[in-house]
């Protein structure tokens, strides 16, 4: 079926308008009525409004309606709420979650674990919400932003008599003299109260704040922003908010960034006991004065992602970090966070040996943090498979790392060689002899392959041992993202702003064989509107009680 949506005024409209776009004519089903107009976007059609909706017309439709932008806000504040029942991963170092939550919570705590909400925020469930809320922005503001404009920036001064009369704020009655005259001198009180005039002969459009208008949509564009740039937090490098272990004297590598910060010497101060209070005194504990990393900040500019050589590394900052007193570097924040005095181990040099004949294949240096991935000893090659910094066993049996401290240090290797199968023999490796005899290190050498068993292979003694004589925990935190957030902020102010403090007025006037006929709209303050209007009528001599303004008052 094709609808006529052609106006006696000769302006072709789409399907869906409500007011002709021209004269401002109601159309379709509310020509008839005498209830007043509906002015949102001045009663262009819309395209949600279209007729025989395709696919993406019904997803446009979908996203375009503001009852589901509700529903999806309220789902994500549900979602969001509980993440904070308990706290979420990202807030703790050095745990296991899949352990922690059940020990502190019991079966509820599992159960919230189980679930993911242990990590809400990260989760792909929030982020589809969040991605889904901005897609309803985005299409519900050009569902409706694009008409409106159309509407604003073509109108007609010369509206249609049924568009004046069906507006909340009316007046009606006879003016003396030309109506051509009579309208060009309304144009002067209306400019002192701030409008801008335009005339058509005997009509007239006067219009201030219009900017009033765009202020929801600038808010949704102050959110929009706001919502990417949430989204963007999660890019690697764009926001780091972790702690790390900086051993004295290494430079470590910041993850997901070019900079590496060296430990060049970590330093503690205690309160001697005269200092310290007797509440204090009394527990016998030991109170840390002042604790301090010298350290200094690098920046890769060369070989940065290649493994096979050196990174070459600029010293750009250098900052003796304290509690409080961060190094600060273009964002990138390093604040002292805790401290290790307890020695680790930094590297051993063991030694492949026949434990039979007492041949000795050689010696490799095995480092705790960046090990070399093999080792070519004699006849023999040494692959590295896997390290556990933390070694432990969970549940099932299964070798897992309990922290990124190189506390009970152990190593898989692949060893191949003479008299070996073709793909090689597992042998595991635990430096310290304590940790060789816990975990019974010949036992679960003997399950993988048994090297020690079949050719008496075996990686022995611990010489050239360095240790590090402390650690220093740091906070990094890296969040370019702020700036936008902040940004997306400031601009949703602007357009509250925008949106509370001015109002969009507009007033038509039309003179037809001696009767004005006056219409008024605005989107708030009906009351302020009426008001102004009875002020310009009693200006151009017509003296009207500002109630009768109203639309179904007494309008002689």
């Amino acid at each position: 079926m094709i609808t006529n949506t052609k106006c006696e005024c000769g302006h072709q409209n789409r399907v869906g308008t409500v007011l002709c776009e021209a004269c401002g004519k109601p159309l379709g089903e509310h020509a008839n009525s005498t209830e007043l107009l509906e002015m949102r976007y001045d009663g262009a059609a819309r395209r949600s409004q279209r007729a025989n909706p395709n696919f993406i017309d019904k997803i446009w439709n979908f996203f375009s309606s503001v009852k589901v932008a509700i529903y999806l806000i309220i789902i994500t504040l549900i979602g969001a709420s509980l993440g904070t029942i308990f706290e979420q991963e990202s807030n703790f170092i050095n745990f296991d979650p899949s352990t922690f939550y059940k020990e502190k919570y019991g079966t509820i705590g599992a159960i919230y674990y189980k679930l993911g909400l242990s990590h809400t925020y990260e989760s792909w469930w929030f982020v589809l919400l969040l991605v889904m809320i901005g897609a309803s922005l985005v299409i519900c503001s050009l569902d409706r932003v694009l008409p409106l404009y159309k509407a604003l920036s073509k109108q007609k001064v010369r509206k249609h008599l049924q568009f004046l009369t069906r507006q909340k704020v009316v007046y009606q009655g006879p003016v003396e003299g030309d109506g051509a005259s009579w309208t060009e001198r309304a144009v002067k009180p209306l400019k002192k109260k701030g409008y801008r005039v335009h005339t058509d002969g005997d009509a007239l459009l006067a219009e201030k704040q219009r900017f009033s208008r765009w202020g929801p949509y600038v808010i949704h564009i102050g959110l929009i922003i706001f919502l990417l740039a949430v989204l963007f937090r999660g890019l690697p490098g764009l926001n780091i908010d972790e702690h790390y272990w900086f051993p004295e004297g290494e430079i470590t590598k910041i993850p997901d960034s070019n900079l590496y910060l060296k430990n060049e010497k970590f330093t503690v101060e205690y309160y001697s006991e005269e200092e310290m209070s007797a509440e204090f005194r009394e527990t016998g504990k030991i109170v840390p004065k002042l604790f301090e990393t010298k350290a200094v900040l690098y920046e890769c500019t060369a070989d940065c992602d290649d493994p096979s050589k050196e990174p070459v590394l600029q010293e750009v900052e250098r900052h003796d970090i304290r509690v409080n007193d961060p190094l600060n570097y273009k964002g990138f924040k390093a604040y002292q966070f805790d401290f290790d005095l307890t020695p680790k181990l930094r590297s051993v040099t063991p030694a492949l040996v026949n434990v039979k004949t007492g041949e000795q294949y050689g010696k490799f240096r095995l480092d705790m943090t960046n090990p070399q991935q093999q080792f070519t000893l004699g006849p023999y090659t040494l692959e590295l498979k896997n390290k556990f910094m933390d070694f432990s066993l969970n549940e099932q049996g299964q070798p897992v790392s309990k922290s990124k401290d190189p506390n009970a240090p152990a190593f898989l290797f692949l060893i191949k060689g003479p008299d070996l199968p073709a793909e090689g023999s597992q042998y595991i490796y635990f430096p310290k002899q304590v940790d060789k005899e816990r975990f019974q290190q010949d036992a679960i050498n003997d399950k993988l392959g048994g090297v020690q068993n079949t050719l008496s292979l075996d990686v022995l003694a611990m010489e050239d041992v360095d240790f590090i004589a402390s650690s220093s925990y740091l906070n990094i935190r890296v969040d370019r993202v702020m700036p936008f957030i902040w940004l997306g902020l400031g601009i949703v102010m602007l357009g509250l702003i925008m949106g509370f403090y001015w109002h969009h007025r507009r007033i038509w006037l039309r003179i037809d064989d001696g009767i004005l006929t006056l219409g008024g709209h605005t989107a708030k303050n009906w009351f302020g509107l009426r008001r102004e209007v009875a002020s310009f009528l009693k200006t151009m001599g017509i003296e009207v009680d500002e109630k009768q303004l109203d639309n179904g008052g007494n309008r002689s």
